[in-house]
């Protein structure tokens, strides 16, 4: 059966963008575009919601950048049952269902690991559901609290994590990859 992975970045203060900030928050290292280079390979499959893909797609049609390559030449799957197909991206199947019905058949059939970036309520369901077998969360060395948008955990469960691995990029970015676990009072 495959993993499940959440890959998530994050400001020390827990949130996913800003309104002023470049993009990773103007912290990207070498060390950190290799480790993405390697995570989005085609050794994985990319799980997508329907909300992220729609923003990445607008972002790819604006930007020639050939830095999307990775994302075009990896195998890609979207679930959602508001998009129609076909999709645009190569190497990408619409699966018209509920990921909590999805992925469960998706970890069961797939010989590859599944991954996926942002999709945050898509993501929060599934680990409420216990279908995320790793978070991996990447922690940006800045705080955004006047201008942080989006906080990562909000309308979240609460969870026990149990780490499992960490790694240190360019000598300031977190990689801390954990074991999610409902919070047994969250059961209850």
């Amino acid at each position: 059966m495959a993993t499940y992975t959440f890959d998530v970045f994050s400001t020390l203060d827990g949130y996913g963008s800003s309104e002023v900030w470049p993009g990773y928050w103007g912290k990207e290292g070498p060390e950190l575009v290799a480790d993405r280079e390697k995570i989005f390979s085609p050794d994985k499959i990319l799980v997508l919601g329907a909300t992220t893909y729609r923003t990445w797609s607008r972002l790819s049609e604006l930007i020639d950048d050939p830095s999307f390559e990775w994302l075009y030449a990896m195998q890609k799957v979207v679930l959602s049952t508001t998009l129609e197909g076909p999709l645009k991206w190569p190497n990408t199947t619409l699966v018209a269902e509920d990921a909590l019905t999805a992925v469960p058949r998706l970890k069961a059939e797939s010989d590859l690991p599944l991954r996926s970036h942002g999709s945050m309520t898509m993501n929060r369901a599934l680990m409420a559901a216990g279908l995320v077998d790793r978070i991996e969360v990447v922690v940006f060395p800045v705080v955004t609290g006047a201008t942080g948008r989006d906080p990562i955990w909000a309308g979240a469960q609460d969870f026990d994590l149990e780490l499992i691995e960490s790694r240190t990029f360019d000598g300031k970015t977190q990689q801390l990859v954990y074991v999610p676990t409902l919070h047994k009072a969250s059961r209850e």
